[in-house]
């Protein structure tokens, strides 16, 4: 899953994406699915209103559609913004909210047949990083994930349409990120496919003590390490990067 983002604030500038022809190269370097962002999730980040996200994200992927059938993704938790995006043919909407922001959220999802990506987080953007805490954090992700599947099948989401995000970096500890990561095997209990986002995040640049820019190779540990423990989904920045890491590890792994 590749990181589109129309956003002017988020962590890292390279992702801020321009133009479709970003999204194009994305594509020929192996991208399965493209994720668009019109509201930056960052630690510290403030709402953005309906109008402007939608300003932002439906000319891309209108854009994208008239060269590319690509699944898409948009990440959003607002019901409107997801309404005129599956009006253009979006598959998988992308709540970091976990259908919890937007009563209708959940119902409109279903009534389009669509997929949902619920993720685990502790508070708000804007205060998710104010000293957050857990006694049990892979214990605490998977009774949270276990709630938000339970509402979208009271929407009426199927549950094969249904994945899980543990929410790298949203409301966690350094020590807490690292624990989810060495519990994919756990946290794939819920049988959703598991989707892990670490790309370029403070994670990694803590270990490296290195700004996004400088944080491929670390990602790049992390994301394999993930693989290697389960992970269904990698959501990533460096697209040719990670396409190329899988593919000497599928020919390593390959047994016919």
């Amino acid at each position: 899953m590749a990181i589109a983002n129309v956003t002017p604030d988020s962590f890292y500038a390279s992702s801020r994406t321009k133009a479709v022809d970003q999204v194009l190269e994305m594509i020929d370097q192996g991208a399965d699915i493209i994720d668009i962002g019109g509201e930056s999730s960052r630690p510290g980040a403030e709402y953005v209103s309906e109008e402007d996200e939608k300003a932002r994200v439906i000319p891309l992927i209108k854009a994208i559609r008239e060269h590319s059938q690509i699944p898409l993704s948009v990440d959003t938790r607002k019901s409107s913004v997801a309404r005129e995006a599956l009006d253009l043919g979006v598959q998988i909407i992308n709540d970091i909210s976990a259908l919890e922001d937007d009563s209708e959220m959940g119902r409109l999802i279903a009534s389009y047949g669509a997929q949902v990506v619920l993720m685990h987080k502790k508070g708000l953007p804007r205060d998710m990083q104010n000293d957050p805490c857990y006694e049990d954090v892979t214990g605490e992700v998977l009774g949270y994930l276990d709630g938000a599947i339970n509402r979208a099948l009271e929407a009426g989401i199927k549950r094969e349409h249904i994945i899980v995000d543990p929410g790298i970096g949203f409301g966690k500890r350094h020590e807490d990120n690292r624990q989810l990561l060495r519990d994919i095997p756990r946290l794939k209990e819920s049988g959703c496919p598991l989707l892990i986002g670490l790309s370029r995040k403070s994670y990694i640049g803590n270990i490296l003590d290195a700004p996004p820019e400088e944080r491929l190779f670390g990602t790049l540990a992390a994301d394999m390490y993930a693989a290697q423990k389960g992970a269904d989904i990698l959501r990533v920045h460096d697209v040719k990067a990670h396409r190329d890491m899988l593919d000497v590890w599928g020919d390593l792994e390959w047994t016919g």
